[in-house]
């Protein structure tokens, strides 16, 4: 059986006045790839939509630091625009990634065929492999299947990652990747990650392997070493903790809020993604206290206060 990748979708580290902390987004990658995952920088998890162009490249480089001669590195360019993603991706490529991602156009309100431009122009612009993006709760724009059969066809399209938590979309993508050797799928709904591998993803992109990096891993190594009830149950850990976490509100917030009740230099979301309150809190500590999931488990000390950059 080929090797699986477990990418933590990383998140952006903010000082208490939202400035970028990018020592600590170091730390994080570091911490992640300790437990044996890849890092997957500036997608959803990561608050790419309210960093700034200069902020994104920062973050990735940052990214490129911890991971040099040690883990995969992919970074997500996608914006609006098809102009501004090719010039974020070329600034990445410089960097040094392995690929780029790109999130669907959001905002704007496309066809099949203005997708499926946007991508073949990426692809032929950028020297890196490109990734598509699938996460039409959050871009208001889903690529149908038969669209990702077109672009596959494309050399410098490697795969996608799809968000869109449904398991027919999986069942397509297991089709294409069958169909057209060397593309290939990652599944970015924690949920879903046993099912994706059962029917050939590459390995997962998870935004709540941020709070329980060895949890998540655990899915594709047992996978991978053909233990299928150990499998199922790694995944079905997961679930419970994700049906939990995501309760009190926007699952991105979650995790971050999570880990700032674990670590509070992790900082919050930047506004107006997350406004905390009692409430919330409570519901998010009763989460740690149920699954373990104290600061013993987190590397950094809470009580650090002073102001990173």
């Amino acid at each position: 059986m080929m090797n699986k990748s477990t990418f933590t979708a990383l998140i952006t580290v903010f000082n208490t006045d939202e400035s970028v902390a990018y020592n600590r987004i170091k730390q994080e990658a570091s911490r992640q790839i300790a437990e044996g995952n890849d890092i997957f920088a500036c997608g959803t998890n990561g608050d790419f939509s309210s960093l700034t162009f200069p902020e994104k490249v920062r973050v990735v480089e940052a990214c490129a630091e911890a991971t040099a001669g040690k883990a995969r590195l992919i970074a997500n360019a996608g914006c609006p625009a098809t102009h501004e993603t090719i010039l974020l991706a070329r600034e990445f490529a410089q960097i040094g990634v392995e690929a780029v991602a790109a999130i669907l156009p959001y905002f704007i309100a496309c066809t099949q065929e203005g997708l499926y431009k946007h991508y073949m122009r990426i692809a032929d612009e950028v020297d890196v492999p490109v990734y598509i993006y699938e996460i039409p709760a959050r871009t208001g724009n889903s690529i149908d299947i038969a669209t990702v059969a077109r672009l596959a066809k494309h050399p410098n399209i490697k795969g996608i990652k799809d968000s869109s938590g449904k398991t027919e979309r999986l069942d397509g993508l297991s089709k294409i990747v069958t169909d057209q050797p060397g593309f290939e799928f990652y599944t970015g709904t924690d949920s879903l990650i046993l099912y994706g591998l059962e029917r050939g993803a590459s390995g997962c992109v998870s935004g709540m392997a941020n709070v329980v990096p060895t949890w998540i891993h655990a899915i594709t190594t047992a996978f991978v070493a053909d233990e299928a009830e150990a499998a199922l149950a790694a995944q079905e850990k997961v679930n419970t903790l994700r049906k939990a976490l995501y309760a009190p509100g926007y699952p991105p917030a979650m995790v971050k809020r999570i880990l700032y009740l674990m670590d509070a230099t992790v900082g919050n979301n930047r506004l107006p993604s997350l406004v905390p309150d009692a409430e919330m809190d409570t519901a998010l500590m009763a989460v740690i206290d149920s699954f373990g999931l104290n600061v013993k488990n987190h590397v950094f000390d809470i009580n650090k206060k002073e102001k990173d950059v």
